[in-house]
């Protein structure tokens, strides 16, 4: 039985990073087509719940949660309910890469620019050769063009949808087609095929153990600085978060 840490309400599953690939490798063994819906929950999707119903509903629903972030590691410890490691969508989506590679496992990549989805798709088929991209699309595509790229994906039925369209519009988009996008497992992963691709560089080993990859994306994109705004904000409101006391029956 899955144990869970509460953020904000959210109730998020006690699982590393070999159980979550784990679950969805059994998922995928299952050969069931309803599709299996992974939210990689940020802070800054964990904040926008707060307001946004149909948000919260989004990801109230998804069959799979996980820490997107050292934000929400450190909530969960300082709130004595602690969350075992960070899996975040990168992380999620190599990992996935390299089970995949093992099993078989098809995949279609979504987002990004043209070039840069491009260049994934192109290195993944050279370091997985087990792998099979069997469909692309760039996350540049006008909303008209929304059922169009669903009806696609739907017809190559890929075993993962790899989504980068950022979030909450990732998860908002796969949300919307669920029922008819014909993959078997989808997650959205920020911005993860830029770094597959190599046009935004990982912030070094020595910077993800010291759990400081913001404050390395941070220096090498000082762009982000509003974006980044929301960590303090949402760690102060995490902390302080009371559970909702439950309507009395009259």
């Amino acid at each position: 039985m899955t144990d869970y840490s509460n953020i904000m309400g959210i109730p998020v599953p006690k699982l590393t990073m070999p159980e979550t690939v784990a679950r969805i490798q059994g998922v995928l063994a299952e050969r069931k087509r309803k599709l299996f819906h992974v939210v990689t929950l940020n802070p800054e999707i964990a904040m926008s719940c707060q307001q946004d119903a149909e948000l919260r509903g989004i990801v109230d629903g998804a069959d799979l949660l996980t820490a997107d972030g050292i934000g929400i590691v450190l909530v969960s410890r300082m709130r004595r309910n602690p969350l075992p490691e960070r899996v975040t969508g990168c992380d999620l989506l190599f990992e996935l890469l390299e089970a995949g590679n093992r099993s078989g496992w098809s995949f279609y990549l979504l987002g990004a620019d043209e070039a840069t989805n491009r260049r994934a798709a192109d290195l993944i088929r050279q370091r997985y050769p087990g792998v099979s991209v069997v469909g692309r699309q760039h996350g540049y595509f006008d909303p008209s063009e929304d059922e169009r790229v669903a009806a696609d994906i739907a017809a190559k039925r890929p075993d993962v949808l790899v989504v980068a369209l950022g979030a909450p519009k990732a998860e908002r988009w796969i949300h919307a087609r669920k029922d008819r996008l014909q993959a078997r497992v989808a997650v959205g992963v920020g911005g993860s095929l830029d770094i597959v691709a190599g046009t935004v560089k990982r912030a070094p080993a020595v910077w993800q153990r010291l759990h400081a990859e913001w404050l390395f994306r941070l220096l090498n994109q000082p762009s982000r600085w509003r974006r980044q705004l929301i960590l303090p904000r949402f760690a102060l409101k995490a902390i302080l978060y009371k559970e909702r006391a439950p309507a009395r029956q009259s």
